[in-house]
């Protein structure tokens, strides 16, 4: 993926969010796990939700971290005010579908408590600097999940 986009240009425009993430899941599929663009070089998890409402699977290409072998996510979208839907989605049927690399399997999506956030969220923000960017646009605390294999 070659193109470069604006983070909060895609939180106006959820057409423009569906179209990016097609294309980046699509070559994610094609390279097993590998993409290009403003993902080149990071750890990415393609994850599948459950719409809250629509029942429909939802699938948000994310960054994730792993600290001391924990799969974590973080619920930035940005530093926009709102969580992206994908938090909402999880928070209602935290079952999911991740793939790292060419590896799929099915995980259960666990939001860290406040106290076990905030002592992991440094971390996050060591790995991707960007995260410590984002949490100080919103007043919103970005909440870290962990995706815990079953």
């Amino acid at each position: 993926m070659s193109e470069e986009f604006n983070s909060d240009d895609l939180v106006a425009d959820p057409n423009a969010l569906d179209e990016m993430n097609r294309k980046v899941v699509e070559e994610f599929r094609a390279n097993g796990g590998v993409v290009g663009g403003m993902f080149a070089g990071s750890d990415l998890v393609l994850l599948t939700t459950v719409g809250a409402k629509s029942g429909q699977p939802r699938i948000s290409p994310l960054v994730y971290f792993d600290i001391n072998g924990r799969i974590l996510i973080a619920g930035s979208f940005g530093g926009a005010p709102k969580a992206p839907a994908w938090v909402h989605n999880m928070r209602a049927q935290p079952r999911v579908r991740v793939e790292i690399g060419t590896e799929s399997y099915d995980a259960e999506a666990r939001e860290l408590p406040r106290d076990e956030r905030d002592a992991l969220y440094p971390r996050v923000v060591e790995k991707a600097p960007q995260f410590g960017e984002y949490q100080a646009k919103t007043e919103r605390v970005i909440p870290l999940f962990e995706l815990v294999r079953v």
